[in-house]
């Protein structure tokens, strides 16, 4: 396998984008085939920066729910960049998620880190937002599990990237957990939790690129009494608040926008604050767009799996559309070997519809 055009290190993007007006599109991407071949073409025809990136969740050491491993995931990605030959890109792991901070835990985190910096991957997202200490007397308080796990976390990204030649590794880390809700509604990062956070941070010698909040997004696609809607609840407001106050300290942390699937390219086009927000994830969109064209290419494979779906992954009181619109990414590794086995004209169909979107995504991130 050439490497030729292998991914780049995540820093060198984001450093040359940061305060540019644009935003870098990560695509999330859970079937490969087609999909990636369409986004990278799109990408070499735009010029656009891009990141290719998968999460703990959907890619781990047992196949995640899609079916790859880092290895398998990256080998599949890397041999598409070499195909279309467009090297300006990197490979971002997603949401490396820590949900206790126990020293088990944080163990088997470093195996899948170690995994990925092995198959490639050149920029790390550390989610460690679910460690909150609710009866914190202060912010730092309140922060401390999270800041303590993220520390670890990025010190062993930063001493196992160094061993292989790898000095400017893009970092991610997240404060505020992305689409959680109370009875107001949801709840999102405060300015001062963001400053404190990357403040902390900071004092231990650890400088991320990227900090995803909380600001009212949330993942995978969104419904209303069952009916698919718009991704418009994120607080385009308290998002410039806390990026403008991150510049004001110095820091050269910039906002990862996350769960962006569904929101009109229009508002993200004149809403979005570019060059604050330096990272834009748009994942299930490439699901959608998988099943989209399985539903005429490919109509029987298409029934298998949403009737799969529906038996596996029902939801009392939901309907039909949202049971599938929530679970179909489930059955990506059941139905793995069969979705490899897709006719090429169904490749071309997918590859030709993210090609399409690709561009759309780009020109709206302004990263043409």
């Amino acid at each position: 396998m050439s490497d030729n055009f292998g991914p780049i290190a995540g820093g060198i993007i984001f450093d040359n984008l940061r305060d540019k007006n644009v935003i870098v599109m990560a695509a999330n991407i859970r079937f490969v085939p087609g999909i990636t071949k369409g986004i990278f073409r799109a990408a070499k025809d735009a010029n656009a920066p891009l990141l290719i990136e998968s999460a703990k969740s959907e890619c781990n050491l047992d196949g995640g729910y899609t079916g790859y491993t880092p290895k398998t995931f990256a080998d599949a990605i890397i041999n598409t960049a070499n195909e279309v030959g467009f090297k300006n890109w990197g490979l971002h792991a997603d949401h490396i998620g820590v949900k206790t901070g126990d020293e088990k835990e944080i163990e088997d985190v470093k195996k899948l880190i170690l995994a990925q910096i092995e198959a490639g991957f050149t920029s790390f997202a550390i989610d460690a937002s679910h460690i909150f200490n609710f009866e914190g007397k202060t912010t730092l308080e309140e922060l401390s599990g999270n800041l303590k796990a993220t520390k670890e976390l990025a010190d062993f990204i930063d001493t196992e990237c160094k061993k292989r030649g790898l000095e400017n590794y893009g970092l991610e880390v997240e404060v505020g957990e992305i689409g959680r809700k109370d009875d107001g509604g949801f709840v999102v990062t405060t300015v001062d939790e963001a400053v404190t956070f990357i403040h902390e941070l900071n004092k231990q010698n650890v400088f991320p690129h990227a900090i995803a909040i909380a600001n009212g997004s949330a993942h995978g696609n969104i419904y209303k009494d069952g009916v698919q809607v718009n991704q418009v609840s994120i607080d385009i407001p308290q998002t410039k608040k806390i990026a403008e106050a991150l510049e004001k300290e110095g820091f050269n942390t910039r906002i990862a926008q996350h769960g962006i699937t569904g929101t009109p390219l229009e508002l993200i086009a004149s809403l979005f604050p570019k060059g604050d927000i330096i990272k834009g994830n748009v994942g299930t969109h490439w699901q959608n767009v998988v099943y989209d064209v399985l539903k005429v290419f490919e109509p029987e494979l298409y029934n298998k799996m949403r009737a799969w779906v529906l038996k596996n992954h029902s939801i009392e009181g939901k309907s039909d559309e949202e049971i599938f619109g929530k679970g179909a990414k489930f059955a990506l590794k059941e139905f793995f070997d069969e979705l490899h086995g897709i006719s090429n004209e169904t490749k071309h169909a997918m590859e030709a519809k993210a090609y399409s979107d690709a561009l759309m995504f780009f020109r709206a991130f302004g990263t043409k």
